[in-house]
């Protein structure tokens, strides 16, 4: 199982990549892989404020609808616009074009809560 060390993971299946005070958000490799073929990703949250574990979207696979849960408190700055017409890259490139929202980070010391590759590895039994 693909689990970059360079990322911070969610019990909820949600990875954050940390840019500055900005971050990167999307679903892991787990995650993709039990949802199965992704075929709608649907975030209205754009310039709104949302907490930790709070819903930010909902993506849509063959078999289910799961919800987003940001890892973070701040604002969703930036919803991934390529995905309304190919939410299968979550699928294929869930860490890299697969992303899902960048949001702006309010609360830095919520980072530290977040699970590591290792601990998520443990947590997913990769």
């Amino acid at each position: 199982m693909n689990l970059p060390a360079t990322l911070h993971y969610t019990k909820d299946h949600e990875w954050i990549r940390v840019e500055g005070d900005v971050a990167y958000i999307g679903i892991t490799d787990h995650a993709q892989k039990e949802l199965g073929d992704i075929v709608y990703v649907d975030i209205d949250t754009l310039d709104k404020d949302v907490a930790q574990h709070e819903v930010f979207g909902t993506v849509e696979a063959v078999k289910t609808v799961s919800d987003l849960f940001s890892p973070v408190t701040g604002t969703v700055l930036e919803v991934n616009s390529a995905l309304a017409d190919a939410p299968e890259t979550v699928n294929s490139d869930p860490y890299g074009n697969g992303w899902m929202v960048k949001i702006s980070i309010a609360k830095p010391e919520e980072l530290s809560e977040l699970l590591s590759a290792e601990a998520y590895g443990e947590l997913v039994g990769a």
